[in-house]
C-alpha cells in the first residue's frame, strides 16, 4: 500500500503541476498573440524566433526571421529563402512544462530543484534552438524528408533528451534514489 500511495502522491503532484503551468501558459498565449490579419505571434515565440536567428548567425548562416503577417508564425529565411515557419509549439514551453511538473512531482530538495530546473530549462531550450537551425538547413537542402525530420527524428531527439534529464533528476536528486538506498 506504501508503494501505491507514492505513486498516486507523485501522479496528483505531476498532473496538478503540468496542469496549472499549461493554464498558465495557455492564458499567456491567449492574451499576446494576435489570431487575426494582420497577425502577430506570442513574445516567446518571437523570442525563440530571434535567438534562433541570432545564433544561426554566430554559425556563419546568413539567416534572418520576421513575422508572417499571413497566419501565427514567424518566416525563418535561409540564404533569401523562406524555409520554414516557426510556431508557437516550436518554443519549447510545453516541453519544459513536462519537465518541471516531473522534477516538482518526484521530489527533491528545493535548493536542487530549482538549480536541476533553471539549468534544464536552459539545456533544452538552447537543444531547442540548434533543432530549429539545423532543421531549417536540413528542410532546405533536403526538402522531401521534411516530414521525417520534423515529426519522427527531432521529437525523438528533444523527449529522448528530457528523459535523460529526468534519470539523471531521480538518481542523484531526487529524494526518492535516497529513500531507495535507505531501505
Amino acid at each position: 500500500m506504501k508503494k501505491n500511495k507514492a505513486i498516486i502522491i507523485f501522479l496528483i503532484k505531476f498532473f496538478a503541476t503540468y496542469f496549472i503551468l499549461f493554464g498558465i501558459y495557455s492564458f499567456y498565449l491567449n492574451r499576446t498573440q494576435k489570431k487575426t490579419d494582420p497577425f502577430s505571434c506570442s513574445p516567446i515565440t518571437q523570442r525563440v524566433a530571434r535567438d534562433s536567428e541570432t545564433f544561426s548567425r554566430f554559425l556563419g548562416l546568413n539567416a534572418r526571421v520576421e513575422q508572417n503577417e499571413e497566419e501565427l508564425s514567424m518566416k525563418f529565411i535561409l540564404d533569401g529563402q523562406h524555409v520554414v515557419n516557426i510556431v508557437e509549439g516550436c518554443s519549447s514551453v510545453s516541453i519544459i512544462i513536462l519537465f518541471l511538473a516531473f522534477i516538482i512531482a518526484f521530489k527533491g530538495g528545493f535548493r536542487d530543484t530549482v538549480l536541476f530546473g533553471i539549468a534544464g530549462i536552459v539545456f533544452i531550450y538552447l537543444t531547442n534552438l540548434l533543432r530549429i537551425i539545423l532543421l531549417t538547413v536540413l528542410y532546405k537542402e533536403y526538402p522531401e524528408y521534411g516530414y521525417f525530420l520534423h515529426e519522427l527524428f527531432f521529437p525523438a531527439i528533444i523527449y529522448g533528451m528530457v528523459f535523460l534529464l529526468w534519470i539523471i533528476w531521480v538518481k542523484y536528486f531526487s529524494h526518492y534514489n535516497k529513500l531507495k538506498i535507505n531501505e
